[in-house]
């Protein structure tokens, strides 16, 4: 076992990656070091309530912890995140000795020192902040080529299907300044693109911590910082999504031309029982005008099947929209009960086997139109942005394949001279489409 050393593992969406990103950081900069889970004297696992079965998910992960350490009591494990913030106290054991909930994710750094100090204490970080808590700075490592910023945490919006605001808390937005200085020292880092993070990102400013800065004011600003080549964000929600929003991709020209716009079903009953606030006319007119303003828009979306007195009329209604809406991909769901949740409390439920063959029919659908997107663009110039060297051989013994995004956030493999271009931009022609990813030659160096 190393001293002062750490293993982080994380659930869960692109949010709570940020967040074990940051504490990894900010365990560094108090002199820590990153060890395999075998060697750590101090083991972090960050939750995610929104996927089937969570809880289960992270009682397994803690048994396979206490065997792997030989349930030492040496060894710290700190439970974070969305399951930490439902289940609570609940977690304690012999080496769970710290449960910090979405807010209290920011006191973590300093409670694992001091619990590593004091041997016999507990700790929970579970109370809800009624604003937005900065963290301390991480350390001052080199950044990625794609950096991540959150500005927000929470959601006001109350889905009846959704866990999220009982895990994280009503919405509060960061101030706009502690934004801004965030994204320039990730470009100071040398940062090329930036993604925004938020449950419903429109919304921002919208609440009491709000400064007066609007969501496409916020765009604006971010996509003025020098050094900024890409802009994009995740996620807004379509009743929130107003023309400013709209015509931001028209009027920024980093913000790139790729969306991921929950839908969640195409049916109006559905969507009414979900609590969405928007019907199938105000989406497929809000995916009218985007296309508009960026006739190459890649759209994405999310779906749950299944969801408590879906009609086969319903869920062909999703199959329909989807059309409709041609999206490039999707993350699709069987519905299942979350604690306290509105739906959970809805008795027309729908048997598993009827929602695994719907799922199966959606999913089937989604690999036609994926794979449509990715034959169309074949033939086509794309600037790529190149994150790592990749496993697909290169088509030349001189050249290396490496691995990146085009503004459409497809997978590209480019084959390019040897050297570390990890970071750089390519200017490319598609060459082929597999079946989840591009393959690509460059037209000149990278730069």
């Amino acid at each position: 076992m190393i001293d002062n050393s750490f293993h982080i593992i994380t659930f869960g969406c692109q949010m709570n990656v940020h967040d074990s990103q940051w504490l990894a950081r900010a365990l560094e900069a108090r002199g820590f070091c990153e060890a395999p889970l075998e060697e750590a004297r101090v083991v972090v696992v960050n939750t995610c309530s929104v996927r089937e079965k969570p809880e289960q998910k992270v009682m397994s992960t803690l048994g396979r912890i206490r065997q792997v350490t030989h349930d030492s009591p040496r060894v710290l494990v700190a439970v974070t995140g969305c399951v930490a913030q439902q289940l609570g106290e609940k977690l304690f054991s012999r080496q769970v000795r710290l449960v910090a909930g979405s807010d209290g994710i920011s006191g973590a750094p300093q409670a694992i020192e001091r619990l590593l100090d004091e041997p016999a204490l507990r700790l929970s970080l579970l109370d809800f902040t009624s604003h937005y808590v900065e963290r301390e700075p991480g350390a001052d490592v080199p950044a990625p080529p794609v950096g991540f910023v959150n500005i927000m945490q929470g959601c006001d919006n109350f889905c009846a299907y959704c866990i999220v605001p009982y895990t994280r808390g009503r919405q509060k937005s960061r101030l706009t300044p502690a934004i801004l200085d965030e994204c320039r020292h990730l470009l100071d880092r040398g940062a090329r693109e930036i993604t925004l993070l938020g449950q419903n990102v429109n919304a921002f400013g919208r609440d009491r911590s709000g400064d007066g800065t609007s969501f496409a004011a916020l765009l604006e600003k971010v996509a003025a910082l020098p050094g900024l080549e890409r802009l994009r964000y995740v996620t807004p929600h379509p009743k929130d999504m107003g023309p400013e929003d709209v015509a931001a991709f028209a009027n920024i020209p980093q913000l790139c031309p790729r969306l991921h716009l929950p839908l969640q079903a195409g049916s109006d009953a559905v969507l009414r029982r979900m609590g969405r606030k928007y019907d199938s006319a105000r989406y497929l007119e809000l995916v009218a005008s985007l296309r508009a303003a960026r006739p190459d828009m890649a759209l994405s979306t999310d779906l749950i099947v299944g969801f408590p007195g879906e009609t086969e009329d319903d869920f062909a209604a999703t199959l329909e929209l989807m059309r409709a809406s041609d999206f490039m991909s999707s993350f699709s769901f069987c519905y299942s009960d979350r604690p306290g949740t509105r739906a959970s409390r809805f008795l027309d439920k729908i048997a598993p086997d009827v929602q695994q063959d719907r799922l199966l029919r959606l999913q089937a659908l989604q690999e036609e139109l994926s794979q449509r997107w990715l034959d169309a663009r074949v033939g086509r110039e794309c600037v790529v942005l190149l994150e790592s060297a990749s496993r697909r051989d290169a088509a030349e013994g001189a050249l290396q394949s490496w691995q990146g995004r085009d503004s459409h956030g497809a997978l590209v493999h480019v084959p390019l001279p040897a050297g570390d271009h990890t970071g750089r931009l390519v200017a490319a022609r598609i060459t082929e489409a597999k079946k989840h990813s591009l393959l690509a030659e460059a037209l000149g160096p990278s730069w």
